[in-house]
């Protein structure tokens, strides 16, 4: 049976702040349910008592950051199935976020240090793949060959690093490579830590991973050009032999419309209308103006210049001017949060939003709107856009990454695709595709087949999981 470590900074429902988490669990399930012998491990932050009175200590030992020996305590616990460890040490970890903090380099470097001794404690798993995901795992691969390319069970373990956003590469300043115990004069190099002035963590394990995968085959391409890379397109185009994109998937347990505790009213494809119960459900719950035919948008995401909400911005006077609702759920920059505040204390019965965010509120907003907005400046993958369409509620995204892989054109007179896509960066171009959207949606007939189109759409793990088994048997 396949072995694989699962290594991430978050899971859920441990810790999640954005896709990740939902990927860190979901996957390995999906893994599991093909055959493969998964396991994650992660930090231990502050967990809820449930969890924590389920947790067994499995093995203390010591690991080093620079001249520092530190403690690191490894803890078990099976949830769903899926056999979780946690690397434990207060100082580093128990705190409200994962990450975020002025010692972040030093976090991830002590969790990486701490993983790669943990193998020996982990019994008769030995792991035939240590898969890493993003930058606070990166530092594992390149540490595993340094430290021990001649240590048995190391010397059979192959890795795979996965890339879900290359904007945030663990970029620090050179002197993170003290930390690390790596001389400057055979790592600080341009082919393997060195980016501009410091070092990048995720440039290492780019440089030494056996596979590199992203979310997306669309990303896969785009993150070779500058644009995308954010400096690091030299060594992903060496390295492209190597590189796969294989698209995000969501867990179908998790994002059931039919069987989902979360929201008011279930139903199937083949009880759309239930789906605007729903809607009448949300607007009596966040005191908008009640009418199952006032088309509802949503926006559920990060607030941030990724996510595209500076488009958002640029047209919320002229949607507000529109005969339709908005709901947002979602937290970030706090003026984009202001900018949300704002119309939906001018427009209360048309507006409204729920800052930070809430994934129960969050179900339940995908479960009762018409249009979900995405206009991402980039993205990976992509969750948001896959959840809608499970919920039978149409995207309008930008034609960019997983989103160009997920939703394609609608053509009203081929009566194809399933969402409605707009091309460059532009504010102007968003808003001509949520009007073609309005336009259709008063077209009942074609907009319940739009619905019913989306909702068969398989956007589970199922299919993607095949592929990661193919790319670990490689």
């Amino acid at each position: 049976m396949l072995k694989v470590l699962f290594a991430a900074a978050e899971a859920y429902p441990f810790m999640q702040t954005g896709g990740l988490g939902d990927v860190a669990y979901a996957l390995p399930k999906a893994l599991k349910a093909q055959g493969v012998d998964v396991r994650i491990i992660m930090p231990l932050y502050n967990m809820e008592k449930k969890y924590r009175k389920s947790m067994v200590k499995i093995a203390d030992f010591n690991t080093y950051i620079g001249w520092k020996t530190v403690n690191c305590t490894l803890n078990y616990l099976e949830y769903e199935g899926i056999i979780y460890y946690f690397i434990e040490n207060e100082y580093y970890f128990k705190r409200s976020s994962p990450y975020g903090f002025y010692d972040d380099a030093e976090r991830f470097t002590y969790f990486s240090k701490a993983v790669l001794e943990g193998i020996k404690y982990l019994g008769d798993f030995i792991p035939d793949i240590l898969h890493c995901n993003d930058w606070h795992t990166a530092l594992m691969i390149p540490l595993k060959g340094a430290y021990y390319s001649e240590e048995v069970p190391y010397t059979s373990i192959k890795t795979v690093f996965t890339i879900h956003n290359m904007l945030y590469q663990g970029n620090f300043g050179k002197e993170a490579l003290g930390m690390l115990g790596l001389s400057e004069e055979k790592y600080y190099t341009e082919d393997i830590f060195k980016h501009y002035e410091g070092v990048s963590f995720m440039k290492g394990a780019l440089a030494k991973a056996d596979k590199i995968t992203t979310v997306s085959k669309t990303y896969g391409e785009e993150i070779k050009l500058p644009w995308f890379s954010y400096g690091l397109d030299k060594i992903l185009k060496k390295r492209s032999k190597d590189l796969k994109g294989i698209v995000n998937g969501i867990d179908y347990e998790s994002y059931n419309p039919e069987s989902d505790k979360d929201i008011v009213y279930n139903y199937s494809s083949k009880e759309i209308s239930v789906k605007r119960e729903n809607k009448l459900a949300l607007q009596k719950e966040l005191n908008l103006t009640q009418g199952e035919d006032i088309p509802m948008l949503s926006i559920i995401s990060r607030f941030s210049e990724q996510k595209g909400i500076e488009l958002v911005q640029e047209i919320m006077p002229l949607i507000m001017d529109m005969e339709l609702q908005l709901v947002v759920v979602g937290g970030g920059f706090e003026s984009y949060e202001n900018m949300f505040k704002h119309y939906a204390s001018k427009y209360p019965h048309k507006m409204a939003a729920q800052i930070p965010f809430n994934r129960e509120l969050s179900k339940r907003v995908y479960a009762s709107s018409d249009i979900f907005l995405m206009p991402s400046q980039f993205e990976a993958c992509g969750i948001g856009q896959l959840i809608a369409m499970r919920y039978g509620t149409v995207p309008i995204v930008r034609k960019t990454g997983g989103l160009k892989d997920t939703v394609k054109i609608y053509n009203e007179y081929k009566d194809t695709g399933n969402g409605f896509v707009f091309n460059n960066y532009d504010p102007s171009e968003f808003l001509h595709e949520i009007k073609r959207a309005l336009k259709l949606y008063n077209n009942k007939e074609k907009w319940n087949t739009l619905i019913k189109r989306n909702m068969h759409i398989d956007t589970s793990w199922k299919t993607s999981a095949k592929e990661y088994i193919k790319l670990y048997e490689s």
